[in-house]
């Protein structure tokens, strides 16, 4: 990981163009060969990025960031005020929380909740770019992926959507089907899951346990 701290100003040229005018940033340039442009603010969003596979090219004032399609990043320098790199060493990996790692658990433990004569495959299918944390198979024999969350968001229906386009490369896999699972679901991300064929599921967490429920009860 190369850390970069420049006043700098950045051009995207591609599809559109994009400007950035002069001012002070963070620069990421990832071992992937990934370069993303920080401010101070936003939280983890860039402002610009370009991802893998690109190259950087360094001229002395001028950086630009190629990939292969021909889009660019111009990274024009006016000034460095810091430059590092740091060895991170290999990712573990993302460990959910109790709730959401209880919700995978649970739902591959009574998959025929998704349907009737649904099967497990396996938990955390592996993929380049992360396991899914379902891979199952519907009642006609069909591949699907489950994403599960517990709060179902954008950014879930994306990462699922990568998923899948990986997933629908492996000839012994295609087609395979995209099922996003979560406790409660956002609208934005169930308009963007229907839109790109991804089907939603609200899960009942103590229904999925066995704990029915009680505010019927007289006693």
């Amino acid at each position: 990981m190369r850390l970069v701290i420049a006043r700098c100003q950045v051009d995207y040229v591609g599809r559109l163009t994009a400007h950035l005018p002069m001012a002070q940033r963070l620069l990421l340039i990832k071992a992937d060969g990934s370069v993303s442009i920080h401010s101070d603010d936003r939280a983890y969003k860039p402002l610009n990025w370009m991802s893998p596979p690109c190259w950087l090219i360094e001229d002395p004032d001028i950086w630009t960031v190629q990939n292969k399609a021909g889009e660019k990043l111009i990274i024009t320098l006016d000034e460095v005020l810091h430059d590092s790199k740091h060895e991170l060493g290999p990712e573990p990996g993302l460990q959910k929380d109790g709730v959401e790692a209880d919700l995978q658990k649970l739902l591959a433990e009574h998959v025929t909740t998704l349907g009737d004569g649904w099967t497990l495959v396996r938990r955390e299918f592996p993929t380049a770019i992360g396991p899914v944390d379902l891979m199952c198979r519907d009642s006609a024999g069909g591949s699907v992926a489950v994403e599960i969350k517990r709060r179902g968001e954008i950014d879930g229906v994306e990462q699922l959507t990568r998923y899948l386009e990986l997933l629908n490369r492996d000839p012994l896999l295609a087609p395979v089907q995209g099922v996003f699972a979560a406790q409660q679901i956002k609208p934005q991300a169930r308009v963007l899951a229907e839109d790109r064929g991804i089907r939603c599921v609200v899960l009942d967490y103590d229904a999925l346990r066995g704990i029915e429920p009680d505010e019927f009860r007289l006693f």
